[in-house]
């Protein structure tokens, strides 16, 4: 296959098989949207999205530091709107083969996947955002990815803690989520050969503190109308394909106190004979774990406008749809 800015690995596959992803709060960085922002097409989508949200997001995608943008009630509808309206640039009105997202990325993915409309979409995530933040508020918790280290081991050294295993992303890291104390605990004491790294993130997502979120959550869910997933739709909970609009909606509100199985989402990919992934902006996290668990998978990084051509041309070699 050729090479193009972006492919972070190459493979040949008997059949081919696109997965778009859409990464998870973390994913952030400062400035990251700002030469998207020079495209008349993407600004005028971005800024709809924007005010869908009630949030300046034009603001926080350019100019915002470090700090502003890990709050949880910006990161979160922030980027969501990235992923809507870079996979929307990317793709026009085709769709890829299958959708996943990570975390709040699956908002963004159910939004692509057409289960909710755009406007849905944002209002959905800003208010999870915010009711998730003031869940994090109650309580002084947080997440620390272990990297390496035997599953098993590292498993049972979270338990030990009392923190939850929130992200299961397979071989090479698993986040740990609990209180800030419990997280202290978890690095003076890691698993043998694994380190264990915080994250910028705000809360103990994914886990029973975020509960409080869930009840208006479900009131605002309650007003939306949902349509069966245009294309395949990987649910975060188990790994499994949803086909029911309503269901995968139902399944992003008990999300955020379930923790995410991207490892059986990646293995959900692997038995439908995924050859090529794509992460929407800001990329690189969910293709880092792509390629120590999915061998032989190409890999494309989204990040800047200018790789749209060599992106349009990874999802035509790779996609299977006839509309490709």
């Amino acid at each position: 296959m050729p090479t193009a800015p972006g492919w972070v690995a190459s493979a040949v596959h008997d059949s081919q098989v696109l997965v778009i992803v859409a990464p998870g709060q973390g994913a952030q960085t400062p400035g990251f949207l700002t030469k998207w922002l020079e495209l008349d097409s993407f600004a005028s989508r971005f800024e709809l999205l924007s005010q869908a949200s009630g949030v300046d997001l034009v603001a926080h995608g350019t100019i915002s530091d470090q700090e502003t943008i890990t709050d949880t009630s910006i990161a979160q509808p922030l980027l969501v709107a990235s992923a809507i309206a870079v996979g929307r640039e990317l793709l026009g009105d085709l769709l890829p083969d299958m959708l996943a997202g990570h975390s709040v990325g699956e908002i963004g993915a159910a939004a692509l996947a057409r289960v909710l409309d755009d406007t849905q979409a944002m209002a959905l995530v800003a208010a999870r955002g915010t009711r998730m933040a003031e869940a994090a508020a109650l309580t002084r918790t947080g997440m620390s990815a272990v990297v390496a280290g035997d599953p098993p081991d590292v498993l049972s050294a979270i338990e030990a803690t009392g923190c939850t295993a929130a992200n299961n992303n397979g071989k090479g890291q698993i986040v740990a989520a609990g209180t800030l104390e419990q997280l202290e605990v978890l690095a003076a004491n890691p698993p043998k050969r694994a380190r264990v790294i915080p994250l910028k993130v705000a809360g103990a997502f994914h886990t029973v503190h975020m509960a409080p979120a869930i009840p208006h959550l479900e009131t605002v869910a309650a007003s939306m109308t949902t349509a069966a997933p245009h294309t395949l739709l990987v649910s975060n909970r188990d790994g499994q394909i949803v086909n029911n609009g309503a269901e995968y909606l139902a399944r992003l509100i008990s999300q955020i106190t379930s923790p995410v199985r991207w490892d059986q989402c990646m293995a959900t990919m692997a038995a439908a004979g995924v050859s090529g992934i794509l992460e929407l902006a800001p990329a690189g996290t969910l293709t880092g774990i792509a390629k120590r668990n999915l061998p032989g998978v190409e890999l494309f990084n989204l990040n800047t406008p200018d790789q749209l051509g060599d992106a349009r041309a990874f999802v035509t070699t790779h996609s299977s749809r006839e509309s490709k």
